[in-house]
């Protein structure tokens, strides 16, 4: 089963010819250990028990940091991805959290069920549908339209029914399976583990021990544990439409200025509003915003705002100022 970002296949165009330079940035893989743990982003399988703040927490104490912030609030009791963004990379979360989520869920149900009708009660769920958020919830409690994209039963055993559901940011997994069990005689949540959220799934989890130890040894002069464990920053925008721009636009970039077509060098297809991540051609992130234009119109245009910025990473004079003739 896939979200929908993953079944996109993203071309790569070329509008213009243009050579990265050796002098200047770096590639995110060539990032050394500190570097991460100041730029990066680790997949956290979350335990049960602890919030999702005091998970992030946990990893700032570990690493000795200042700052951490974590993508997609987990309750107390669910497991699973994590995403926790690092030092000066935490305002990647906010491209995270309206990214795709994927659960697997443990549902009890009141009384048995055939399993025809449970199935058709499931997949009726699968598309559309409105949810009221919970009493305990971080949003304003009115109705809203949210999306399942699939939801696949895994396993039944008696009244417990294990699923699969992959879902738009925001859906309620608890109030789906109290809907569910309202059309087959009630229903109510056991267990629930998130497996992914956005680019992130369960083949990349750290636990916090993991994380613990290595650290122990990049205090002891071993880093080779610690740079495995933490991603690079540019992770987080895998699921993202991306443009690359020429080493001579970054700097303006990078102090504020709005992306315009001469700066481009290569980019995927997207649409009118759709989120952009910005890359230098080392593929390191620049910036996040959202498109001004469509890509085709970036194709056979020579002036004009590509991108309107809502979020710049890089720091300003990694790259050159641009020469004006």
């Amino acid at each position: 089963m896939q979200l929908p970002f993953e079944r996109i296949k993203r071309e790569i165009i070329v509008k213009k010819k243009s050579e990265p330079s050796s002098r200047f940035g770096k590639k995110p893989e060539e990032r050394t250990a500190k570097e991460l743990a100041s730029y990066g982003i680790i997949n956290v399988d979350k335990p049960s028990g602890p919030s999702s703040h005091q998970v992030s927490a946990y990893v700032r104490q570990i690493l000795e940091i200042e700052k951490t912030g974590h993508s997609g609030t987990l309750d107390p009791k669910v497991t699973g991805v994590l995403p926790v963004a690092l030092g000066r990379g935490t305002r990647i979360v906010q491209s995270l959290l309206n990214a795709g989520k994927e659960y697997i869920c443990l549902m009890h149900l009141h009384h048995e069920v055939p399993e025809k009708k449970l199935r058709a009660a499931c997949e009726s769920f699968v598309g559309k549908i409105k949810q009221l958020p919970p009493v305990k919830s971080a949003v304003k409690r009115q109705e809203r339209w949210r999306k399942i994209y699939y939801l696949e039963i895994l396993e039944i055993k008696e009244q417990d029914v294990l699923f699969l559901v992959g879902c738009q940011a925001g859906t309620y997994i608890r109030k789906l399976v109290h809907d569910i069990g309202q059309k087959i005689g009630g229903a109510h949540m056991i267990e629930l583990r998130r497996t992914k959220a956005g680019p992130f799934n369960e083949s990349s989890l750290v636990t916090l021990q993991e994380l613990k130890d290595a650290f122990i040894f990049y205090k002891q002069g071993n880093d080779a544990m610690l740079k495995k464990l933490i991603m690079p920053i540019e992770r987080g925008v895998e699921h993202l439409a991306k443009i690359w721009i020429a080493d001579s636009s970054v700097d303006a970039i990078c102090h504020g200025a709005q992306l315009k077509v001469p700066g481009v060098a290569q980019l995927n297809h997207f649409e009118i509003e759709d989120e952009i991540a910005i890359m230098t051609l080392k593929n390191e992130l620049v910036a996040v915003g959202h498109a001004a234009m469509k890509s085709k119109d970036v194709l056979k245009n020579e002036k004009g705002v590509v991108v309107k910025l809502n979020q710049v990473f890089m720091q300003p004079n990694v790259y050159p100022k641009m020469e004006r003739s």
